[in-house]
């Protein structure tokens, strides 16, 4: 049985040291040999604004368990939406999963 782990980054306080740069980030399962499935936290910044994926895990130690923290991060311009909104999550796990 797998763990629920996909509400924690909805809000950009409890997940980004640099809360500026952060728009919007989702998290997706990615296979793991070791565990099956691992966290993989796709992201984007502001223009102009950077951050690297060391920042972000770094900063989440502490503030959240350790399986919920990313164990892969990738920056992206845009996540893929429904058009109410809602993150569409197979679209993320197929393009970021390849």
């Amino acid at each position: 049985m797998g763990m629920n782990i996909g509400g924690f980054l909805s809000k950009r306080a409890h997940l980004s040291p640099n809360k500026e740069a952060l728009v919007y980030a989702a998290v997706i399962g990615y296979p793991d040999e070791k565990w099956g499935e691992a966290v993989k936290a796709v992201v984007v910044l502001k223009e102009g604004e950077s951050m690297t994926a060391e920042e972000l895990t770094e900063w989440s130690r502490g503030k959240i368990a350790g399986f919920k923290i990313p164990k892969n991060v990738e920056f992206t311009d845009q996540i893929p939406r429904t058009p109410t909104g809602k993150i569409l999550k197979r679209v993320l796990r197929d393009q970021f999963n390849k």
